[in-house]
């Protein structure tokens, strides 16, 4: 009961936005130097915590992409050391609309524009079963609150399920990336990676030089 209002409220814009998927269409942005910092900030960040790899195919999924304004620090950091590079974004909440009237859809399709084989899929990511080397989550609802804040109904609030199923999504020595937002939500992600057996590798706060966010930001490698 204590959440029901919210969780009335997002069960029916979630489905009335999935029903119509209204969005303007082309959408474009001119580069800030905003983006030219958030890209060199997941660059260093994927650099401090990824090791380069010898294979020349590589496979990268991004949990929850939203707007997907970011691939390009991915996208460029994975590329810098594979031939061959397949990046898959996923997202739940495709079609919600920003205050502009483009959904995240419309512009994280700007964003990948020019980028070989990346791929942004609107969908479940429990219903999603490919394999991959990498995975990168960042800021996962581990928390009930947020995720209604960020007005999805609560019955896609499954933190347990969907860490495990990342972790069976991952290829042998596999390694996924979950970055935290608070030290109290990276806390609660250790216990829940302890809870399930995982094992892990704990970075901590990720220094921010360019403040791009307002709250502080913990990294978790999992190694399969």
């Amino acid at each position: 009961m204590k959440y029901f209002l919210s969780n009335l409220r997002n069960s029916f814009d979630f489905a009335l936005r999935n029903k119509f998927n209204f969005s303007r269409r082309n959408y474009c942005e001119k580069q800030t130097l905003k983006n030219i910092l958030r890209d060199i900030y997941y660059f260093n960040l994927f650099k401090k915590c990824f090791k380069e790899t010898e294979k020349e195919e590589v496979s990268v999924l991004d949990i929850g992409s939203k707007n997907w304004e970011y691939v390009n620090g991915e996208y460029s950091f994975f590329k810098s050391y594979a031939k061959n590079l397949v990046l898959n974004g996923i997202e739940l909440d495709a079609y919600r609309l920003n205050s502009n009237f483009y959904t995240r859809y419309e512009i994280a399709k700007f964003y990948i524009k020019n980028k070989p084989n990346a791929h942004y899929i609107a969908g479940d990511f429990l219903e999603h079963n490919k394999s991959y080397d990498y995975i990168i989550w960042i800021l996962p609802f581990i928390t009930e609150y947020p995720l209604l804040r960020w007005g999805l109904p609560l019955k896609y609030f499954k933190p347990k399920e969907m860490l495990s199923h990342a972790v069976d999504l991952l290829k042998d020595k596999g390694e996924l990336l979950i970055i935290n937002q608070g030290e109290s939500e990276y806390l609660i992600q250790k216990e829940l990676n302890e809870k399930l057996g995982l094992k892990a590798q704990y970075f901590g706060e990720i220094e921010d030089k360019f403040n791009l966010f307002k709250n502080k930001r913990y990294c978790t490698k999992i190694i399969k």
